[in-house]
């Protein structure tokens, strides 16, 4: 569940501007997060809902298929998340050690989250775009798919893990499965498993296979869509057909969507907060 306390939400961000005022003006709030705030309001919706974006291409009697806010939390919200993510002397922000086994992994008793997806769906650029208040952490990122072929361990301060998984499909590690279904079969203090899906391509079968080892397991999940290389129409289109499977063929699988770009930090700032929810980090 996400932190019952979060104030909703994107409606807020245009109904009270003095809201973004007052953020703006925030000692709460980092210098990177109070110049997002300046920017017209149709540019902040895009980037820090991008969900609620996709809405005003949709017909009125199909705005109801979509799950928009049910994760809808406040500029003040978003911005308290920034703060998590923000490296500074008392909160640092750090790669930990990589493992190929659960055995090896380090023993971390903070919540932690990971990162699952195809080779090349753009995970690690992902990560490296969460961590970006944080440059000093190195996450490594390559062109050529199946770079990652260990679990990546990062700490979040005090709050939580972050860990980067080996890509499945092409030039995956040998002992993929092995490796991955362990871990989240075993991993005690995992809160949410993030399955990244290409929007060009929507869900394919590999992706299906970590769909249902997450189902099996009866871990709660959540879909996020890659959208840097997807035409509006063609992200629109694949939005409706992948919430369409979320609400037929799934159990465990947060209801709402998360589109993100790495490129231009669309969606980065919500899931940032998500994160920060689910681990207990917005109470």
């Amino acid at each position: 569940m996400v932190a019952p306390g979060l104030r909703l939400g994107a409606e807020r961000l245009f109904e009270m501007p003095a809201v973004l005022e007052r953020l703006s003006r925030s000692n709460s709030t980092s210098q990177a997060f109070a110049e997002v705030l300046r920017l017209p309001k149709q540019q902040l919706r895009k980037l820090l809902y991008p969900l609620q974006e996709v809405e005003r291409f949709l017909a009125p009697d199909r705005r109801q298929d979509l799950h928009l806010r049910i994760f809808d939390p406040s500029p003040e919200d978003i911005a308290r998340a920034d703060k998590v993510f923000t490296a500074t002397e008392g909160n640092r922000i750090d790669y930990v050690s990589s493992a190929v086994r659960i055995d090896h992994a380090p023993d971390l008793f903070r919540p932690e989250v990971c990162f699952i997806g195809r080779s090349n769906v753009g995970k690690s650029s992902l990560i490296k775009a969460l961590f970006s208040l944080a440059p000093e952490v190195e996450v490594r990122v390559s062109k050529k798919p199946g770079h990652t072929k260990k679990m990546n361990f990062f700490k979040v301060g005090k709050h939580f893990t972050v860990v980067d998984m080996p890509g499945y499909g092409y030039r995956a590690p040998e002992d993929f499965v092995d490796m991955v279904e362990t871990y989240l079969k075993e991993r005690r203090n995992l809160k949410r498993t993030f399955l990244l899906v290409d929007s060009v391509v929507g869900i394919q079968k590999t992706d299906n296979i970590a769909i249902e080892m997450c189902e099996e397991f009866a871990l709660p999940y959540v879909i996020v869509l890659t959208k840097d290389k997807s035409s509006k129409g063609h992200l629109l289109k694949q939005v409706l057909q992948i919430q369409k499977f979320v609400n037929t063929k799934t159990q465990g699988c947060f209801p709402q969507l998360f589109p993100v770009s790495a490129v231009t930090f669309s969606g980065i700032h919500l899931l940032r907060c998500f994160i920060a929810s689910v681990t207990g980090n917005l109470d």
